[in-house]
């Protein structure tokens, strides 16, 4: 079995999405001081590798919380012209981004979810159109060069309540 990591690392002052506030991680005790290390961690729910979940662009959409741990891993294919769309299999898409022809197809045939390479970003209208519809969305994943057609994908969230995403730690078990 081969694990495949899709996850951003997150850091102090990374760049974040224009508008958005600044990342800040800062140590606030030490071994030396405290007897232990801790740090102070500030950012959004959309920073680094992430999911999305309706309630971040539709009103009284469906929460972060209110879903549960399975919908958030499974089988999962890289997007080729000719995929189909099942709501027991995941799409990466790799090598392109989401244009009006897929996203009516996605709709139509709803994927369990959809992640988008870090080389890619969502057209906002396109993300709307996902999130009304309920289909969960991953952004920002790295390595997806690495990832062959088929594998396992799992981005978990943090459990945050009544949330409309989370950072996750994204990764792709092989074999």
């Amino acid at each position: 079995m081969q694990i495949i990591d899709l996850s951003q690392i997150l850091y102090d002052s990374m760049p974040v999405y224009p508008g958005d506030p600044e990342v800040i991680i800062k140590e606030i005790h030490t071994l030396d001081k405290e007897g232990w290390n801790l740090r102070n961690i500030t950012f959004t729910t959309h920073i680094g590798t992430h999911v999305n979940v309706p309630y971040h662009m539709v009103k009284n959409g469906k929460r972060l919380d209110a879903y549960s741990l399975d919908n958030f891993f499974g089988e999962t294919e890289i997007y080729k012209d000719g995929v189909q769309f099942s709501k027991d299999k995941g799409i990466i898409f790799r090598d392109q981004n989401i244009d009006k022809n897929i996203i009516e197809k996605m709709i139509k045939n709803q994927p369990k979810f959809i992640g988008l390479s870090e080389e890619f970003e969502f057209d906002i209208e396109i993300e709307k159109s996902l999130l009304r519809n309920g289909i969960i969305s991953y952004e920002n994943l790295i390595n997806t060069e690495k990832l062959p057609n088929f594998f396992i994908f799992y981005g978990i969230p943090l459990n945050i309540k009544e949330s409309d995403g989370s950072p996750v730690r994204a990764f792709a078990q092989i074999g």
